[in-house]
């Protein structure tokens, strides 16, 4: 079994350094360490995408993530996001659409988000970076849009990093703490990618 340390290591990089490792080899074990509940989710995620078996264990503090790949039951095989969403991909990067008034950017945004529910084709992810990650926590006026968008499928992406430096990831009320890696992954596989 491969040991991958990525203890100290931004966001995308456990990510990536794990891709690397799963790309070298149809199947066996690895143990990715993360001293992050952010990585853990996000490598975790990545994995699991992948058609790998992740478990969890936490020892000291830090995550120890067991992967195994090949001969790996179906139900530890879900499609990722970037296959189960095509189509239009909305990167909202400001709580607020244009420059000149924040207030009427404000409301803008506001009635952007809340005429999404209407429109139809809805948009296949909303990937929310910057202060757009204000939107998606508690007191934003959008989250009964939001909850509604997920309902129908739109998948909701955070930026973990961003909810980190603005440090309102324990109010996340909609979508998912994403990484750049999936991020970007996500973006280059969408048909088109729109910012309003």
């Amino acid at each position: 079994m491969k040991t991958i340390d990525c203890r100290g290591l931004s966001c995308p990089q456990p990510v990536i350094e794990t891709k690397k490792t799963l790309e070298g080899m149809k199947e066996g074990i690895i143990e990715v360490i993360v001293d992050n509940v952010a990585a853990k989710e996000n490598v975790s995620r990545f994995a699991e995408s992948q058609g790998c078996k992740v478990e969890k264990a936490e020892k000291n503090g830090n995550f120890h993530l067991t992967i195994t790949r090949g001969n790996v039951r179906k139900e530890y095989a879900p499609v990722s996001g970037s296959e189960l969403k095509t189509g239009t991909v909305m990167l909202i990067a400001a709580d607020q659409i244009g420059q000149g008034s924040e207030e009427l950017g404000k409301t803008l945004m506001k009635t952007f988000i809340n005429t999404l529910i209407e429109t139809t084709p809805k948009p296949g992810t909303i990937i929310f970076m910057n202060s757009g990650v204000k939107l998606v926590i508690e007191g934003s006026p959008v989250l009964e849009s939001l909850d509604k968008l997920e309902r129908e499928g739109v998948n909701l992406l955070v930026c973990g990093t961003c909810l980190n430096y603005f440090e309102v990831k324990d109010k996340l009320k909609a979508g998912k703490v994403s990484n750049m890696y999936e991020i970007a992954e996500t973006m280059l596989n969408a048909e088109k990618v729109i910012a309003p």
